[in-house]
């Protein structure tokens, strides 16, 4: 029974059948296909706004191009200390962005604050012999399962702007951020002062199906010949295209995400006093102790140790086809360990 990472998860039927839908017969390729050429215009119902999108394959590939993008090889990429660019990426966007430095952050939750920004930039006021601050990075949700809500996006955004910074967002889970938060994509994006963000999808039932977001044609610049470079210009885009459509339409990504985040309220809620982190996406972080963890995976259920070595603390994610059963069963036997008797409110 496995926990592990929504990557695990299956591909979800409505896009299963969006692949072969758009299996049938030949046509334009490199993204000259009605799928792809339906994304910008999509996306557009979707956040409200104009919208230019490129699809990739990767999460990775999303975040390290849009902010090779943004920002010049001389250029400081801000971001938090446990954001998946920093820890996650093997120096991708350094590695695409020839030499663009990331400088982490602080904060609660994983999420950066304006005031945080503000007292970095200050403290390290740019001249010749500096790397020039151009971006902020912030992920929705973090690293730690939390969200960044409406008005912490705008006040940072709002400062960012002010500096000459772009702000960039990397949505891996922006389905699950938005199911907890009930508002509209908009007031999380462009409207809060996202200038580009990552949209994923392959966590919450897609198959290699991410894409970049554009929500200003004037920073579109040479996105293009970008992907091209890097490899990510697919020459079948319409089976990643088709996807990202199905996606979209008839709130497959709502539902995919509110069984997942449904399953890790559930699993925090058993976690009790261990629980660290409050439950706002699809992901729950306990400090369990090492007999414990041992416990559960003698007992079938399998999970990534967090945190340092030793530390007793375990990263749970509930995914869009987690079984309820496997749910029930965690959350019974987490309600077993002694540690987790007893309530806690992070």
């Amino acid at each position: 029974m496995r926990f592990y990472s929504d990557n695990n998860a299956t591909v979800c039927p409505e896009l299963l059948a969006a692949i072969r839908d758009a299996n049938a017969g030949p046509t334009r390729s490199y993204g000259d296909d009605r799928w792809t050429e339906a994304l910008g215009a999509a996306f557009g119902e979707f956040f409200g706004t104009r919208t230019t999108v490129f699809p990739v394959t990767t999460g990775t590939a999303a975040n390290a191009l849009a902010l090779a993008t943004l920002v010049p090889p001389y250029g400081a990429v801000y971001a938090h200390d446990e954001a998946h660019v920093l820890r996650d990426e093997c120096g991708a966007p350094e590695f695409f962005g020839g030499g663009l430095r990331l400088v982490s952050l602080p904060g609660d939750g994983a999420r950066i604050d304006a005031a945080t920004l503000e007292h970095a930039l200050d403290a390290h006021p740019p001249s010749v012999h500096t790397v020039q601050p151009a971006a902020v990075t912030i992920t929705q949700a973090t690293e730690l399962g939390r969200v960044y809500r409406p008005d912490g996006i705008a006040a940072l955004a709002a400062l960012a702007h002010a500096r000459g910074l772009f702000v960039h967002m990397d949505g891996a889970r922006i389905a699950n951020a938005l199911v907890t938060l009930g508002c509209e994509p908009a007031d999380i994006t462009w409207r809060a002062g996202v200038d580009v963000l990552s949209f994923g999808a392959t966590k919450n039932g897609g198959l290699a199906a991410e894409a970049v977001v554009f929500f200003r044609d004037d920073l579109v610049r040479d996105f293009g010949l970008r992907r091209k470079r890097a490899g990510h210009l697919l020459s079948k885009s319409r089976y990643a295209a088709a996807q990202l459509l199905a996606y979209l339409a008839d709130d497959v990504w709502r539902r995919n995400a509110a069984h997942a985040n449904r399953g890790a309220l559930a699993i925090g809620a058993a976690c009790g006093a261990t629980l660290m982190e409050p439950v706002e996406a699809n992901e729950v972080f306990a400090r369990l102790g090492e007999p414990a963890k041992a416990q559960l995976r003698a007992l079938g259920f399998e999970f990534y140790d967090w945190g340092a070595s030793g530390s007793g603390e375990a990263r749970f994610v509930a995914s869009w086809d987690q079984d309820p059963a496997e749910i029930a069963a965690f959350c019974a036997a987490l309600g077993a360990l002694p540690a987790c008797r007893g309530t806690k409110s992070p």
